[in-house]
């Protein structure tokens, strides 16, 4: 995918009949289904069975098995209840008659009530920085699959504030700050820009959670897998327009790594939450 309109298809399922829905798969490079297509696909079949003016509120998600590239998933939603303000669903996706994600997500309709929320971090604006394909471009002899995984065609722009180098041996605090935006414009509809995101959240997780073991292992020489995944939407905001993705890992034990994530639009405005914890392991 070179630009957003290709990830808009992406998204647009297919529906099969009432609450089952059909969706194509990404042709990632690393030939696996990648899971912010799962997140973004599951959260669009769920948005077609709740009343436009609800939106996603949460959403929370387990990857049971890797998905397989070349079958397309089904989606069945469950609609579990709609309250007065709240509705809530239950989604699970399937490959092979076999399910290989489940999410359960809660949405709302907008409503008035109290607000705060912490602080954006102060960070270079992302016109002063460059994109990570482009500070890949010294990996590309050196180390050509690093540069490969930082330069395949993507319908989202990467900023990062952090100039880390992989090949370095270098321990890093888990610290990240990434500014991510959609190659393109969208249309003005919230419920996209919230999928969107959701697709975008994946990326630079589990990453954030291996810096401190950079001295030890090189980047490439790890299996890394999300194991489960959850989001909540705070206030609304356009992804065709620079977002701030703030992330931190609190902890890896057990073959396993935590990240957090806050994310946040140029005004400041925290707009998003995400934390995820996979499976990292180092390769045979």
């Amino acid at each position: 995918m070179t630009n957003v309109q290709e990830l808009i298809d992406l998204l647009n399922l297919e529906k099969i009949e009432e609450n089952i829905y059909r969706g194509a798969n990404y042709q990632a490079p690393w030939k696996r289904v990648f899971g912010g297509q799962v997140l973004a696909q599951a959260l669009n079949a769920c948005q077609r069975t709740v009343p436009d003016d609800r939106l996603v509120h949460s959403m929370q998600a387990y990857f049971i098995l890797a998905g397989d590239i070349s079958q397309p998933i089904i989606y069945e939603v469950d609609r579990i209840r709609d309250g007065g303000s709240f509705s809530t669903r239950r989604v699970v996706a399937i490959q092979k008659g076999t399910p290989i994600f489940s999410m359960g997500a809660s949405f709302q309709s907008v409503q008035e009530g109290l607000d705060h929320q912490i602080s954006m971090p102060n960070v270079p604006s992302p016109d002063m920085l460059v994109s990570d394909e482009k500070l890949a471009e010294v990996f590309k002899e050196a180390a050509p699959e690093i540069y490969r995984s930082l330069t395949f065609p993507r319908p989202l722009e990467f900023r990062p504030v952090e100039k880390l180098n992989p090949m370095s041996g270098k321990e890093y605090a888990p610290f990240r700050h990434v500014w991510v935006k959609a190659k393109g414009e969208l249309p003005d509809d919230i419920r996209l820009h919230q999928a969107i995101l959701a697709y975008a959240s994946d990326y630079n997780l589990l990453t954030t959670a291996t810096l401190p073991h950079w001295d030890k292992v090189k980047p490439n020489e790890l299996f890394l897998a999300s194991l489960d995944h959850a989001m909540w939407f705070h206030r609304s905001f356009r992804i065709d327009e620079w977002l701030l993705y703030a992330l931190d890992s609190p902890s890896a034990s057990n073959a396993r790594g935590f990240t957090r994530g806050s994310v946040f639009d140029q005004q400041g405005q925290l707009v998003a939450s995400v934390v995820q914890e996979g499976l990292i392991r180092k390769r045979d």
